[in-house]
């Protein structure tokens, strides 16, 4: 040892000096900046792998909120087709009422019509009748020259009568 000693100039007070300096170097260097800076950079570690398991935790809260929209959103559609499906019903069943109705309000002015119109119609013979009866009453007494009294009056109209009927 002493060879190597001597072949690199080595002084071993100047050696254990320098290794005292260090190992006191390194102390105070370990505790006032390495052991804080381990520290800041652990916590810093920590903090980083806490917002990476906050943001995949928040993906995965994305994703399921976006699951759960696409399903609202079907059910909203499906309510919605069945909301549109219930009001055509409604609107046909309503339509159909209103048809039906319509209907029955047209036969009834149909029927109201033709009463009027048969009622009209009897009327109307009525006054031909009466009027035919003058008629026929005033052409006696020309071809008679005289008045006819009602009895005679009455059975020429009714002769009369019977044969345009």
């Amino acid at each position: 040892m002493d060879a190597l000693i001597s072949t690199f100039h080595l002084d071993i007070k100047l050696l254990l000096a320098q290794v005292l300096n260090f190992a006191i170097v390194f102390l105070i260097l370990y505790f006032l900046v390495f052991r804080p800076l381990f520290k800041v950079m652990g916590d810093r570690s920590r903090t980083i792998q806490k917002g990476l398991d906050d943001a995949a935790e928040m993906e995965h809260r994305l994703e399921a909120a976006k699951a759960e929209q696409a399903e609202m959103i079907k059910e909203a559609k499906n309510e919605a087709a069945a909301l549109l499906e219930e009001a055509n019903r409604q609107a046909e069943a309503r339509k159909a009422d209103f048809i039906s109705k319509a209907k029955e309000e047209v036969g009834m002015l149909i029927n109201r019509e033709k009463a009027k119109m048969q009622a009209d119609k009897a009327e109307t013979l009525r006054e031909i009748r009466s009027e035919v009866a003058e008629m026929i009453k005033d052409g006696w007494e020309k071809i008679l020259g005289e008045k006819m009294d009602k009895t005679l009056d009455e059975k020429l109209i009714t002769k009369a009568l019977k044969k345009h009927d």
